[in-house]
């Protein structure tokens, strides 16, 4: 472990049923900071420098277990076994009907009522030359939620000096199942709090997007970008964006997938680049995965008190999520997210951080 690297373990909170709940906090050399809970994975802070130095934290979240226990926007959370929506909870796999537990209207959202998001994940910390970090691991029952197969899945989260914050994700099975792993951090670089997000400046490499209908359930088309709202082929403010797209857009912003470009199996290439004037701090975001889902916090409202007493009030935060497409097990045109017994899932996403 570099010099100056450290990690460290507190209580966070205890479960109704007794059992508790940790923080572990990852920081590098440089004083970038990372603090998880076992519970969920919930990222709860990303303290990272400006320009000048100063160091704020750029995800939202809250104070409190309790507050986590009744969020209902997934902020900073390990989202499976299948990130986004499949429609009508239900699906076939080989042949076989599966009906899931739906948590929003008649659709399944982030996993269910009982995903990753409210497991107590075991977490091993690790250091190595390089970087610092904690491996997850979690045993998924068959039919939890009505989805099929034993999954034994194990989730690596590294901190680099380099300001890499690395997600690695890998997942065998039993019984055949459909399995889409993400990240469901958001991000305001400004801070948590600070402002809104529509004056960052936002950079895809992604020339399509899936349309999506009133329930935000992708149509199955897959459309090209040019001269829409979907547009970020080159840096765009999101305000710029939203006001553009008040005929394409649902929900008044962005929920939406968009199929990237360049993707080779295997291997991490560049989706995305945030970028906020003011601090002049920067995201890049690097994964396998060949789709990336943009929300702008549409349906986030300051009914409610963050961190620090700070209101998040919609578009205060933008969620950048690494994944396969929406609705996959019901769009034969979308690519496979089926896990089969003697395979293994392998997934892998870099968010790092800088300054211009």
């Amino acid at each position: 472990m570099h010099s100056g690297s450290t990690t460290t373990v507190t209580q966070f909170g205890v479960l109704p049923d007794g059992r508790v709940v940790e923080m572990h906090s990852l920081t590098n050399a440089s004083g970038m900071e990372v603090c998880f809970l076992n519970l969920g994975g919930i990222i709860i802070a990303v303290r990272v420098p400006d320009r000048d130095g100063t160091i704020a934290d750029v995800t939202p979240g809250y104070d409190t277990l309790e507050e986590y226990l009744d969020d209902t926007h997934y902020f900073g959370a390990l989202v499976g076994r299948y990130a986004n929506r499949i429609s009508d909870s239900h699906f076939v796999v080989d042949g076989c009907a599966y009906n899931i537990a739906p948590n929003e209207g008649p659709n399944l959202l982030h996993g269910g009522p009982n995903g990753f998001h409210r497991v107590l994940w075991n977490v091993e910390p690790f250091a190595s030359p390089d970087r610092i970090g904690a491996v997850l691991t979690h045993l998924s029952p068959a039919l939890v939620d009505g989805f099929p197969g034993n999954l034994m899945v194990r989730v690596t989260y590294s901190l680099t000096d380099h300001g890499e914050l690395c997600f690695d994700y890998s997942a065998t099975t039993d019984v055949a199942t459909p399995i889409n792993l993400t990240q469901h951090l958001y991000f305001n670089l400004a801070g948590h709090g600070v402002g809104d997000i529509l004056g960052h400046e936002l950079t895809l490499y992604a020339s399509r997007y899936l349309p999506v209908d009133d329930e935000l359930i992708p149509t199955g088309q897959v459309l090209p970008v040019d001269g829409t709202a979907f547009d970020f082929r080159s840096p765009r403010t999101i305000g710029e964006g939203v006001r553009a797209g008040a005929d394409e857009l649902r929900h008044a912003g962005y929920d939406h997938n968009f199929v990237l470009d360049g993707v080779r199996m295997g291997e991490a290439m560049l989706a995305a680049r945030l970028r906020e004037p003011r601090s002049g701090r920067v995201l890049e975001i690097e994964t396998t995965e060949p789709g990336l889902q943009v929300y702008s916090g549409n349906q986030l409202g300051a009914e409610r008190v963050g961190k620090e007493g700070r209101r998040y009030g919609q578009f205060s935060a933008l969620a950048l999520e690494t994944q396969h497409f929406p609705d996959s097990p019901n769009v034969p045109l979308f690519p496979s997210t089926i896990l089969r017994p003697g395979t293994e899932y392998r997934s892998r996403s870099v968010y790092r951080f800088g300054v211009s």
